[in-house]
């Protein structure tokens, strides 16, 4: 189980939201798969009618060079990156397991969009929840004052935790050799 959780962290920490889609990039998903990214991009080349543009997309100049910047790194390093990178959203994802066609990318493939399932139930929790709370402050008007300053902080707190995910990647901590 706890192993489960911690591949599921992975893989949620390299889903990112571009042109307000939840996408991974070739990069990481060749990773996952045990791949090359060259040869991942040839594959999705070579197959490229089965990747309509809501499926994958390739960056533009802005979203790559936003990109870059969004982690500091110098050009030359470029996050790894010497071209745009191909973004897959979920199906994008699933068509990748149809083209590498091996068992691992196969139960890669399922894994990842275990992890979109999960993150796309968890946000309908949280607007399920926030919905109640509009509809039990909509229900006090302006009978107790201390009920509604109870909502106004949890106004502010939600916010701050949606402005505080939306910040740059947390550092990991831990003990980290720098010779092995």
């Amino acid at each position: 189980m706890r192993d489960q959780l911690m591949l599921d962290k992975i893989i949620a920490d390299k889903i990112y939201l571009i042109r307000e889609q939840k996408v991974m990039l070739d990069r990481d998903l060749a990773e996952l798969y045990g791949v090359e990214t060259k040869r991942l991009k040839e594959q999705v080349r070579r197959n490229i009618e089965r990747f309509p543009e809501q499926y994958m997309f390739e960056m533009n100049d802005q979203e790559f060079s936003d990109w870059r910047s969004h982690f500091a790194t110098s050009n030359e390093d470029k996050q790894g990156l010497r071209y745009a990178p191909f973004c897959f959203t979920e199906h994008g994802i699933l068509q990748l397991s149809n083209v590498l066609k091996s068992p691992k990318a196969i139960k890669v493939s399922f894994l990842i969009i275990d992890v979109f399932v999960k993150l796309r139930d968890t946000l309908s929790n949280q607007t399920e929840l926030w919905l109640q709370i509009e509809k039990i402050k909509g229900k006090l008007g302006s009978q107790d004052k201390n009920i509604e300053l109870i909502f106004q902080y949890l106004d502010e707190l939600s916010s701050k935790i949606i402005v505080s995910n939306k910040s740059s990647p947390r550092k990991g901590i831990g003990y980290k050799p720098e010779n092995l």
